[in-house]
């Protein structure tokens, strides 16, 4: 086996097509967006991916990666066929399967031969099943009596880290309904060199559920410490405290307990609704799925009540300017979807301030879902939304931000307000340059009688590990 084809090259099927070709297999990538796959054709990546861009070029150039939108150049003849269409979220919360159906029907109107078709979308449980049901049909309905292998392959891709993730994954989950398949999947990552252990196989229902309960139970532990950081806040602890302290338990963990002002993307907030889904037509409680929903929504407000309740105290934020760093869900990739700085943003604005914008990569994606507004600006650089601002609001945690020149910022700005929605930094030192500083969870520190001259840089706090999801 030496050719693959991936159907749907959104952000998982543009990741994994690029890292199977960079292993060395033909791998041929197919959408019905004709506006992607020409660009694609021309080394013009629609997605921020540290690395992807480069990956895309070389492979294309060297002839292992290549770009279509028709059917039988891409299905004729593969023996293994990857399915990463969008699965959205549709009205009821549900998980839309239309887009997959379509693609079945034309995948199954292409196939010549036996083919092992591998599911990469977040699908509900059965959906595997479900979708060989509409390729066998179709086949019948040629007269084709080809074998038709369904598996579940679940994606556990971080933005931003997301090659990595494909290359040296923390474990390969596979849901298959024989041996053949088995064999054919195995086959598929040798090239990869996980070691064994790496694989999980299992039937393709417990693969489908076992996507959704891993991105539930992560969200639930952001949201159980974003909601104890506003208890800590009410009982005067400390999150970070309390964070080291729980998380020195080998039963816990620090992973994936970082306070902060919630979590955005495509996949934690999609994966929550659609298990609560599930669990309704199952005629199960799920209020538990529910409150981690609900508590990130609530959290996703709390800076902005921070930022408004400072100033009611200093004659108001009508009118004020704030400046924001950083617009992302999070760092190291350009996606805006479910974003916290969106509702901070829209707050800001409802209340009469003025913002000031910056994000080192996402800024065109941020025009497209922020409606225009005179009290919005779009800058170049920290340094321009920072001109005068009566604060600073940091939203995504950008390494970049981490290295801020401090005492420059105290001089450019006109206030003296940092507000922390990432707790990246130590509040004393805050303090001692000059700053009101409030963070999450953590008591405010308002700026010392004396400011420090030195140090300038302030030290991200070791206990804040970036990419957390």
């Amino acid at each position: 086996m030496n050719r693959i084809a991936v159907v749907g090259i959104g952000y998982v099927g543009l990741v994994s097509a690029t890292c199977c070709a960079e292993v060395g297999y033909t791998v041929i990538c197919l959408d019905i967006d004709q506006k992607k796959i020409d660009g694609l054709k021309n080394g013009v990546v629609p997605i921020f991916e540290p690395g992807l861009e480069t990956m895309v070029q070389k492979n294309t150039a060297e002839g292992r990666l290549d770009f279509t939108c028709d059917y039988e150049k891409a299905i004729a003849g593969t023996p293994v066929a990857i399915l990463a269409v969008d699965t959205p979220t549709g009205s009821d919360g549900r998980c839309d399967l239309r887009n997959i159906e379509r693609a079945a029907v034309s995948l199954a109107e292409a196939i010549t031969g036996d083919i092992v078709v591998v599911i990469k979308s977040t699908v509900p449980v059965g959906t595997s099943a479900h979708i060989g049901s509409i390729i066998r049909k179709q086949l019948a309905l040629r007269g084709a009596n080809f074998s038709v292998e369904m598996v579940s392959n679940p994606e556990f891709l971080r933005e931003g880290a997301a090659i990595h993730d494909f290359m040296h994954p923390d474990r390969v989950v596979i849901g298959v309904w024989g041996e053949r398949a088995e064999e054919v999947m195995r086959d598929l990552y040798r090239p990869f060199r996980h070691p064994p252990e790496k694989f999980v196989v299992m039937d393709a229902p417990s693969s489908e559920m076992t996507k959704y309960a891993a991105n539930t139970m992560l969200a639930c532990r952001i949201s159980y410490m974003n909601w104890l950081s506003r208890l800590c806040e009410e009982t005067g602890a400390d999150i970070g405290s309390v964070r080291a302290g729980i998380g020195s338990d080998t039963r816990i963990g620090h992973s994936f307990l970082r306070a902060g002002i919630g979590f955005g993307g495509s996949c934690f907030p999609k994966d929550i609704r659609a298990l609560q889904g599930m669990a309704k037509e199952k005629g199960l409680p799920c209020e538990l799925i529910e409150a981690i929903d609900r508590t990130n929504e609530e959290q996703k407000r709390v800076l902005g009540a921070k930022i408004i309740a400072y100033f009611e105290e200093r004659g108001g934020i009508q009118g004020k300017t704030i400046a924001l760093f950083g617009l992302a869900f999070k760092p190291d990739t350009d996606d805006m979807r479910e974003a916290p700085s969106l509702v901070l943003i829209q707050q800001l604005i409802d209340a009469g301030a003025s913002v000031r914008l910056f994000d080192p990569v996402a800024m065109d994606n941020a025009r497209k879902v922020i409606l225009p507004s005179p009290q919005i600006s779009w800058c170049e650089n920290e340094w321009q939304a920072a001109q005068d601002a009566d604060a600073v609001a940091l939203a995504t945690e950008w390494y970049r931000f981490t290295t801020l020149d401090f005492k420059r910022l105290r001089t450019v700005m006109r206030g003296n307000a940092f507000f922390d929605g990432r707790n990246l930094f130590s509040p004393d030192e805050m303090g001692r340059l000059g700053f009101d500083y409030l963070s999450i969870g953590r008591p405010p520190v308002h700026a010392y009688e004396e400011e420090a001259q030195e140090p300038v840089l302030v030290p991200v706090l070791k206990s804040s590990p970036f990419h957390c999801c």
